[in-house]
């Protein structure tokens, strides 16, 4: 009885990698896209009870076969995220001048979260360019502004009590400014120019769409076609673009990798880690949530996963160097034209098909 349970223990994992493999954007479909690790380790922990529990037999060399399977079907999508694969950003220049760099910090903040005077503190500590604030309303606008209007001065206010009301400060200038709700009426995005301190000018695009998760909607569509709206716009706008926010998804997942084709943008993690950003309060159920992509016109100086502040995400900071004399050194994903007709559908159905939940 024992060598059938643990091959059914062992194809259960097998079973949810395959499922995530489905084209389909129902929400209980795509969230095994999400903890491809935790399923690769409990793949592996199958095969060793096989080891330990089982006699040399053809139930356990069926189990490790499977077990196999399992993990190289997801360390396909897991490696580029490790230090095992080649950086798609490369490194900034260690004389690089200060004047080309610009320096993000990401948080979410965790809307019922009361603790503000952490993240202040490290935003004070950081010193960021740019702060984005995710899932922030009116009572973190109050505790923000005070704390942060002197030395970053320019700033999006978009209070909200949705989950998506967002905040963007800077201590760099801002132009061609706005607020825009791209697929849908109450999840907003800002979009800006932000001018660095040697004059020149690049494009931010801040976003945070809404997961495919039961009690928020029960399909990834609206999800999928803003992160690929996104990607079409920085696509037909060819100018240095850094994207950034809690996009609800993974790194690995098919829309983020189609949006990475779509738009030409490249992931700084990629051959440096995972950077996992969410669940702060679990470390049994842990990925990348939280991004910064960039056009080739960058290189990294550093990035980091800050410590917890009280909200279910972490921090994420990262220092970029406007380079555009090395953007031969980066190529640029590429799209087909399946790929990009895909996109424009998705997009034209996310504007017209409507929630349920």
């Amino acid at each position: 009885m024992l060598a059938p349970l643990i091959m059914c223990l062992a194809l259960l994992p097998l079973l949810a990698t395959l499922v995530a493999r489905v084209p389909l954007r129902w929400w209980w479909i795509r969230c095994f896209e999400f903890p491809r690790v935790q399923i690769a380790l409990l793949s592996l922990l199958f095969g060793l009870m096989a080891l330990v529990f089982l006699e040399p037999s053809d139930w356990r060399s069926a189990a490790w076969i499977i077990v196999l399977i399992t993990v190289g079907l997801q360390g396909r999508y897991i490696l580029p995220w490790t230090r095992l694969w080649r950086a798609q950003v490369k490194t900034a220049d260690k004389e690089s001048s200060q004047d080309r760099h610009i320096t993000l910090l990401i948080a979410n903040v965790l809307t019922p979260n009361r603790r503000a005077e952490d993240l202040i503190k490290m935003i004070q500590q950081r010193q960021p360019d740019i702060i984005l604030t995710l899932e922030s309303d009116q009572w973190w606008q109050d505790q923000l502004d005070p704390a942060l209007d002197e030395k970053w001065p320019y700033s999006v206010k978009v209070p909200l009590d949705n989950l998506y009301g967002m905040h963007l400060y800077s201590r760099l200038p801002l132009e061609n400014t706005s607020v825009k709700w791209l697929i849908q009426k109450d999840i907003p995005s800002i979009h800006t120019m932000v001018t660095l301190e040697n004059g020149d000018s690049i494009r931010l695009y801040a976003v945070h769409p809404r997961p495919p998760a039961p009690a928020e909607s029960e399909k990834s569509l609206w999800r999928d076609a803003e992160l690929l709206w996104v990607g079409q716009e920085v696509h037909k706008k060819p100018q240095p673009t850094l994207v950034a926010g809690d996009l609800n998804d993974v790194a690995w997942s098919s829309t983020t990798r189609l949006f990475y084709r779509i738009s030409g943008m490249l992931d700084p993690r990629r051959g440096r880690g995972m950077f996992s950003t969410f669940h702060a309060k679990n470390r049994l159920l842990r990925w990348p949530l939280d991004h910064i992509f960039v056009t080739n016109h960058f290189t990294l100086v550093n990035m980091q996963r800050l410590g917890a502040f009280g909200s279910d995400h972490f921090p994420i900071l990262a220092t970029f160097c406007y380079q555009p004399t090395r953007q031969v050194e980066q190529e640029k994903p590429q799209a087909d034209s399946e790929e990009r007709e895909e996109a424009s559908e998705t997009i034209q159905q996310g504007k017209i098909e409507k929630q349920k939940t």
